[in-house]
């Protein structure tokens, strides 16, 4: 397999970056949930938040590595039996999910920094603190975090669950681009058939 994509196919270099995007989102989403349960006492209760921040900026990297690879890469077309509808909100839902992810590390950011202190991560670097002095920002910064987070899994869920129609309903390769395996020839023999029908049919 190629680092870079082409016509067909996903190079390694953008695999690995959604499916360590992809569970990165999704456990951020589960540990922050849970950490908003913890009492004072417990012992998460500081090593919890820590742990979201630290992976938080590592997303943000993950998340502009992703952006800039994508800009000096061929995108794989379409499968040929994917309505253009469907074409369009497959794309705008991906540039929506882009820009939760950029609101909700910027409303993060605020959180932690609106007392002044750098974000640590993981003691390997810290992020300095930029912007402070906003009315109530810490509670305005979370208020806003929260909801852009619910609205981001939900867009998440919608994704995955159009990806595995794509997989299990259509029968098409999309999925497999994503997962770096090979397209089916049973499958590809069977669009082509398929698209063949729809134009003999609409003829």
């Amino acid at each position: 397999m190629k680092a870079r994509n082409n016509q067909t196919h996903y190079g390694w270099v953008a695999i690995i970056l959604h499916w360590l995007m992809a569970p990165a989102i999704i456990g951020l989403f589960v540990l922050g949930w849970w950490m908003r349960q913890l009492s004072y006492y417990d012992p998460w209760y500081q090593q919890a938040p820590n742990i979201h921040k630290g992976i938080g900026i590592l997303l943000l990297v993950a998340l502009v590595l992703r952006l800039l690879w994508r800009t000096i890469n061929t995108i794989p077309k379409d499968e040929p039996n994917i309505p253009r509808w469907q074409a369009l909100a497959a794309s705008a839902t991906h540039a929506l999910i882009y820009l939760l992810l950029f609101a909700i590390m910027l409303s993060g950011y605020l959180i932690s920094t609106a007392d002044g202190r750098a974000i640590d991560v993981f003691g390997w670097f810290s992020v300095a603190a930029t912007i402070q002095g906003i009315p109530n920002q810490e509670d305005l910064a979370g208020s806003l975090h929260e909801i852009l987070a619910w609205s981001l899994i939900v867009l998440v869920s919608l994704h995955a669950l159009a990806a595995l129609k794509h997989h299990f309903i259509d029968r098409d390769a999309t999925l497999r681009k994503m997962l770096g395996l090979p397209i089916s020839p049973f499958r590809s023999e069977e669009q082509n058939i398929n698209t063949t029908t729809k134009k003999e049919t609409s003829t």
